[in-house]
């Protein structure tokens, strides 16, 4: 009963996101993998189909249901539209700008030769089909969502602006956000719509007979179809960025370090492949080699695994349409971000320690004992490090600095971490609050 007072009087902030949209996009996409199982629809287009079945009840519930589309954040007001006289020059320089940013994004992929080989090609091919279409629907769209910005002269403006020549009509601060924020999406949209086919399409083909009771198989199996909901949730997440769905980037991180920091987890810029740098697999083999013969603790192990990679899944579907690298859409403060503000981070940084245990090595060198183990340690500092550049870039935003020190009060890994830190006299009572900065930009 203490603990209950406790919470009522120090109440958790609003999260922008409501669970029931995750649990919309969940349904909707368990649907069609079983109608896809159940046809044996496991190709490439079956898995975008995969992103409309768990996008569309995502913007039906946010629409009916939370109305997201009639919050001041969206920047729309519904009630009074403007004539498309009064809107139509403005259209035209923010179309201006819109398409010359396309323009760019398709240059970078014409030049990077990464986006032409592997699993990028697919992307490629998607893009390529989109791309006329995106323009021609971007005219009307356009049009008619300007009537009803309160105030439509946004970035893309702005950039149209620019790119006119009028030299003092123009805020390169709108311009810098504007660039940013599309830079965002082309690099990671071509990312995920490259991974969609694979996991999908193993699901699908998985023959449920073969799993048998065998621990391992079906932890792998479950793995896989939480990596699947993680990937579908955040392609539609970086699809459906719409000021109508209050959906749209507030900010993109304006931190370099922050962008350091992100890309090098990702290709063609990853430090963690391979032939990278902080490659931590050499002469390693996976958790179910060391165990083999362990029953009771594959068991365990699996289930551990299997709850980490929930819990990672989890944190991408508490978004529901908003999931974005690099990114402000909106304070996220339910489901796993009331225990901790980095719950991906946590879950897939433990993953891979368990997973990998690079402490053991099938070569028997204790020099690569060493070096994987301090790689993985250097992974994770990393990931501690992205935590940071994002803290960074949201402390700008009010909300963000009421939901950061309500964890350092209310959530258990942010206590324990303080109670430690206490201990060894890291931590000072003035460090539970949010630190006074000015705006990103």
């Amino acid at each position: 009963m203490f603990g209950r007072k406790s919470r009522s009087a120090d109440p958790r902030p609003q999260s922008a996101v409501s669970h029931g949209v995750g649990v919309a996009g969940l349904i909707g996409l368990a649907s069609w993998i079983l109608i896809a199982r159940q046809y044996g629809l496991d190709g490439p287009y079956s898995a975008l189909t995969a992103c409309v079945a768990c996008g569309l009840p995502m913007v039906i519930w946010s629409l009916l249901k939370d109305k997201v589309h009639l919050r001041p954040s969206t920047g729309i007001d519904w009630q009074n539209p403007k004539s498309f006289k009064e809107i139509f020059d403005i259209s035209l320089v923010k179309l201006t700008g819109l398409w010359a940013t396309w323009g760019i994004i398709a240059t970078v992929y014409a030049v990077g030769r990464w986006y032409w080989t592997g699993q990028y090609q697919f992307s490629m091919q998607m893009l390529e089909f989109a791309a006329p279409w995106l323009f021609i629907l971007s005219i009307p769209y356009v049009l008619l969502m300007d009537r009803y910005f309160i105030e439509p002269r946004d970035g893309a403006w702005h950039f149209g602006q620019f790119l006119t020549g009028r030299q003092n009509e123009f805020d390169r601060e709108q311009i810098f956000h504007h660039l940013r924020g599309w830079a965002v999406k082309g690099f990671f949209l071509a990312f995920m719509i490259s991974i969609v086919p694979g996991g999908f399409g193993d699901l699908v083909r998985l023959d449920i007979n073969e799993l048998a009771g065998d621990p391992v198989a079906i932890a792998r199996w479950l793995i896989i179809a939480m990596f699947v909901v993680d990937v579908q949730f955040a392609t539609v997440g970086y699809l459906l960025t719409m000021k109508s769905l209050d959906a749209h980037i507030r900010t993109a991180n304006p931190y370099l370090a922050g962008w350091v920091a992100a890309l090098m987890c990702y290709p063609p810029f990853i430090l963690m492949g391979d032939n990278g740098p902080l490659n931590y697999h050499v002469n390693t083999a996976d958790w179910a080699y060391w165990l083999d013969g362990q029953s009771t603790i594959l068991w365990i192990w699996g289930g551990l695994l299997t709850l980490l990679t929930a819990l990672y899944a989890w944190a991408t579907v508490a978004f529901g349409l908003r999931f974005s690298n690099l990114t402000h859409r909106g304070i996220l403060t339910h489901g796993p971000y009331s225990w901790t503000k980095h719950p991906a981070y946590v879950a897939k940084n433990a993953y891979w320690w368990l997973a990998t245990m690079p402490f053991l090595v099938t070569s028997g060198s204790f020099t690569d004992f060493v070096r994987n183990t301090v790689l993985m340690a250097v992974v994770s500092a990393v990931y501690y490090w992205r935590a940071k550049t994002e803290e960074k870039h949201l402390l700008s935003d009010p909300a963000y600095k009421d939901y950061a020190e309500w964890m350092d009060r209310n959530a258990p890994i942010p206590r324990l971490l303080n109670a430690i830190k206490r201990r060894v006299g890291w931590w000072t009572p003035d460090q539970g609050r949010a630190p006074e900065i000015q705006p990103a930009e």
